[in-house]
């Protein structure tokens, strides 16, 4: 994850000098004509890794307190040079950055009593009444689940439930064969993905319920579809679609107004080509002009499915960062907000980490616990993140944090698989840093 720095005090000081400078140039500017920036080491990194092909462009959003965000940018959102520059309204496929979000709708129903975090899953899907467990993992054999799965482990990714990134063998074919592939990356794959895929959330739900789970529900954190699954009980407790709950009761009173699960036509030219990493050459895999992302989705994918600005991921960290309200909206209080961003793995639980090509944050039981849908540093790493920070990722290698203590946050946003070809995470750390010692 992010190696956050020193004090908020000092970030807010640095944000401050350069900030309202940065406000008032226009949102697609290309990063050379910052000549002011409050964050030159950063500035430079993101150069840095344009000038050596490393991406086309990047982005990064930065904020302390409630000062102005501040954006830095670099490149283009395509190789080509007649490409638009990279800008905080860019479009990128954020992957599983998509998980906070649901998350988040999960702890506003938590809130208002429609969802209970240790409430049974199959009271609101109740397929999920008679859950098998795997035996061994060279097998689909299986034996009734000793306990039901909860909220708590759907958000937490301690239900069981596999994922095809992460679980092989004979599950993952099971997966595969039954079409549980909620995420898109290409038109090729998507139309292949498709054939087998549920139509609807309520189906895919359904689905995933009759494949065994990898663990006992509550007893192994593993990466997974349970954001995913969560989706359905976020339409199922609210009474309305689960794209609609997000765009209603996030997106809209937030005015994140570039997040879709479906990028309209009209907005294609701001969206990023997608890339992939063969070797040591980066070939295009689904660009932006007739991008996948713009066709509906079977569903809407609640674990992977998003396209998002810097400009819009930044108001949802914001919001986060300030406690549950961001310019005179409150989505949830205080409270609600510090539990979604608190260690949630049920007794006796350990985070394990996940792998770099996941986009997810690297850690282990010592250092990091896991909220909602985001990874928690548990304690202050020297040199590293701040007790409370809250962080994750997506596969196409964009990544955020919230110190909510400090409170400071960060987003960049790039678009290449895997998301660990460059180390985009420390890279940005120690600029970060550099650039704070200055203030000191």
């Amino acid at each position: 994850m992010i190696r956050q720095i020193a004090s908020g005090a000092a970030l807010a000081a640095l944000l401050a000098s350069g900030a309202l400078a940065f406000q008032a140039m226009p949102a697609s500017a290309p990063a050379s004509v910052a000549t002011t920036s409050p964050l030159p080491d950063t500035q430079a990194l993101f150069e840095s890794y344009v000038r050596t092909d490393k991406t086309p462009g990047i982005v990064g959003a930065f904020g302390a307190g409630d000062l102005p965000t501040v954006f830095v940018s670099a490149g283009r959102i395509a190789d080509e040079a007649t490409a638009p520059a990279a800008g905080p309204d860019s479009l990128w496929r954020v992957y599983s950055m998509t998980k906070p979000i649901t998350a988040l709708a999960a702890m506003m129903l938590i809130e208002q009593g429609k969802i209970g975090l240790d409430q049974p899953v199959s009271d609101f899907i109740p397929a999920f009444k008679t859950m098998r467990v795997q035996i061994s993992p060279d097998s689909l054999a299986s034996k009734p689940a000793a306990s039901p799965i909860t909220i708590r482990q759907l958000l937490t990714h301690t239900a069981g439930l596999g994922y095809t990134i992460i679980t092989r063998g004979p599950l993952l074919d099971a997966y595969e064969k039954a079409g549980i592939t909620p995420f898109t990356a290409d038109a090729k794959s998507e139309a292949k993905m498709r054939l087998t895929r549920p139509k609807t959330l309520e189906d895919f739900a359904n689905t995933v319920a009759t494949l065994p789970l990898i663990a006992e529900p509550g007893t192994k954190w593993s990466y997974s579809i349970g954001l995913d699954v969560m989706g359905r009980v976020i339409e199922v407790a609210s009474g309305m679609p689960f794209d609609r709950f997000l765009q209603t009761r996030i997106f809209t009173p937030l005015g994140m107004t570039s997040t879709y699960f479906t990028v309209p036509g009209s907005e294609a030219k701001r969206l990023a080509t997608g890339y992939v990493w063969v070797g040591d050459g980066r070939v295009p895999l689904d660009r932006g002009a007739s991008s996948v992302f713009l066709q509906p989705p079977s569903f809407p994918y609640g674990g992977a499915g998003l396209v998002s600005s810097a400009r819009d991921y930044d108001r949802f960290t914001h919001l986060l960062q300030d406690g549950g309200a961001l310019d005179g909206v409150r989505l949830v209080k205080p409270e609600t907000a510090a539990l979604m961003m608190s260690n949630l793995l049920p007794p006796g639980v350990t985070y394990t980490s996940v792998s770099g090509a996941t986009g997810g944050t690297a850690g282990g039981a010592a250092t990091m616990g896991y909220g909602a849908g985001g990874s928690v540093t548990l304690v202050d790493v020297p040199g590293g993140a701040h007790k409370g920070t809250y962080a994750w990722g997506g596969a196409a290698g964009t990544i955020f944090w919230v110190d909510p203590v400090r409170r400071f946050r960060g987003t960049v946003m790039v678009n290449y698989l895997p998301s660990d070809k460059w180390p985009i995470r420390s890279d940005v750390a120690k600029a970060l840093r550099t650039d704070l010692a200055r203030y000191r």
